[in-house]
């Protein structure tokens, strides 16, 4: 696997011909971008962490931080590692009591709690190759703050 740094270009409603689908659009270096379809909960937690925003009242990912602060846990990295029918999965590593684990879990939750723990976002070429667009083909998104 070959991996490559991206960063979240932002959440978006992706419009479709169903409707509107909460979207997580990363981008590599190259322009490239990856379209992530994620669950509204979790396409919020990550437009808060985008600006910044905390809130009067911790949401999960927020707990999920505070719980690995709280035990000497960081984390090292998020790696949105495969695409499978369509379904990107991905890897969180972290680091805590002098050993490093790899923990399996959705890219959505992966980028929330990434983007919290200023850790960075991987993503392996072979996913860019298949899933990226180029940025001036994304489509028809709309900001979810807007949106919302």
């Amino acid at each position: 696997m070959s991996f490559i740094s991206c960063g979240v270009l932002g959440v978006f409603m992706a419009i479709t011909e169903r409707g509107g689908a909460p979207t997580v659009v990363v981008e590599t270096a190259d322009d490239k971008c990856v379209l992530i379809y994620v669950g509204l909960f979790e396409a919020l937690s990550i437009s808060h962490a985008l600006k910044g925003e905390i809130l009067p009242r911790p949401i999960t990912h927020d707990l999920f931080i505070d719980l690995l602060e709280k035990f000497s846990i960081s984390v090292l990295s998020l790696h949105i590692d495969s695409l499978d029918g369509g379904v990107f999965y991905s890897k969180l590593t972290c680091t805590g009591d002098h050993e490093k684990q790899t923990i399996d879990c959705r890219p959505s939750d992966g980028i929330a709690i990434a983007l919290r723990a200023d850790a960075p976002i991987l993503i392996d070429k072979e996913v860019v190759d298949c899933a990226g667009v180029a940025r001036d083909e994304l489509g028809d998104l709309k900001d979810i703050a807007n949106f919302m």
